[in-house]
């Protein structure tokens, strides 16, 4: 887990998301992003992609309506383990 970072929003509203950060979130520049404020809290997340259902033979299948970076099995495998490990801690 990383530690938490204290940062200061500048005079036109900006912040800095701290390289540690972003690299753990899979943040990546020029990457749109969601922001909201729930239940006293700022989210910040990577915006969803817009999706589209095309039939492939007889199943449906999600199709970006734009072009998107495949994931490195790397990523991949990140979010197996990290999902692992939720629903470990879940279930002990």
């Amino acid at each position: 887990m990383i530690s938490a970072t204290t940062i200061t929003i500048d005079a036109s509203g900006r912040l800095v998301i701290p390289k540690e950060i972003r690299q753990a979130a899979g943040l990546e520049p020029k990457m749109p992003l969601e922001i909201l404020y729930r239940e006293g809290h700022v989210e910040i997340r990577p915006a969803p992609v817009e999706m589209r259902t095309e039939m492939r033979g007889k199943v449906a299948v999600a199709v970006p309506t734009e072009p998107v970076t495949p994931l490195s099995v790397e990523e991949v495998e990140r979010v197996r383990r990290e999902i692992r490990e939720e629903r470990e801690r879940r279930w002990t």
